[in-house]
């Protein structure tokens, strides 16, 4: 499903700017949180200093509500970061996942049809040597024992391909369920992250409420 999405034409046009784009918004992100971080610093010194100089108290929630906004922006600007590297190791992984999907479909046809192909010619050697069992001239034998060290040179060529092709086989197998690990490993510290940020809120929502009071 994923992986339709992605094949939208619009997806596609705008794949050529992606990387440039994440990487602006990175910058941003970035230099948003340093802000922050500045202004908590820069107001939480001020904050110490007004409250141990007891000034009036306008000034001092003046420079409270300063604090808060500076707080604020803090959280807002780390999460935004953080999940924004989420959702683009996500986006990678369901890609992934998607071509090893579609790479796992195409081995397990390949497999269908080599096991299918090794059936036959394996029919085909046993009708022969059944047709040929009863000939005794010492050409027809030649030719017999011929014809059925082909087919049976074609049979291990055949037996040789089915194993090299189960192996890609569970080889692929394998890698589709390492990525959907991960996939889940990633779904569950997003989830984590959820919780965590509306934890924050809730937090940073009875602050701004004690402040109105």
């Amino acid at each position: 499903r994923w992986q339709k999405i992605f094949m939208i034409p619009l997806w596609s046009k705008m794949a050529v700017f992606w990387n440039k784009m994440f990487l602006t918004i990175i910058v941003l992100l970035i230099v948003l949180f340093l802000d922050a971080v500045r202004e908590v610093r820069k107001y939480s010194s001020i904050h110490v200093s007004e409250k141990a100089a007891n000034v009036n108290s306008s000034a001092f929630d003046h420079v409270q509500m300063k604090l808060f906004r500076s707080q604020r922006n803090l959280y807002l600007s780390g999460f935004s970061l953080f999940l924004w590297l989420v959702l683009r190791r996500t986006v990678t992984l369901l890609t992934q996942l998607a071509k090893e999907m579609a790479s796992h479909a195409a081995l397990e046809t390949q497999v269908n049809d080599a096991t299918e192909a090794a059936k036959k010619y394996m029919s085909e050697n046993e009708r022969l040597q059944e047709a040929l069992s009863g000939q005794g001239s010492g050409k027809k034998k030649e030719s017999t024992e011929a014809t059925q060290e082909k087919l049976k040179e074609e049979v291990e060529h055949l037996k040789a391909e089915l194993q090299k092709t189960t192996t890609a086989f569970h080889k692929a197998k394998n890698e589709v369920a390492a990525v959907k690990k991960q996939s889940d490993g990633v779904r569950r510290e997003y989830d984590h992250l959820m919780k965590e940020y509306e934890r924050l809120q809730q937090s940073f929502n009875k602050a701004e409420d004690k402040k109105d009071l």
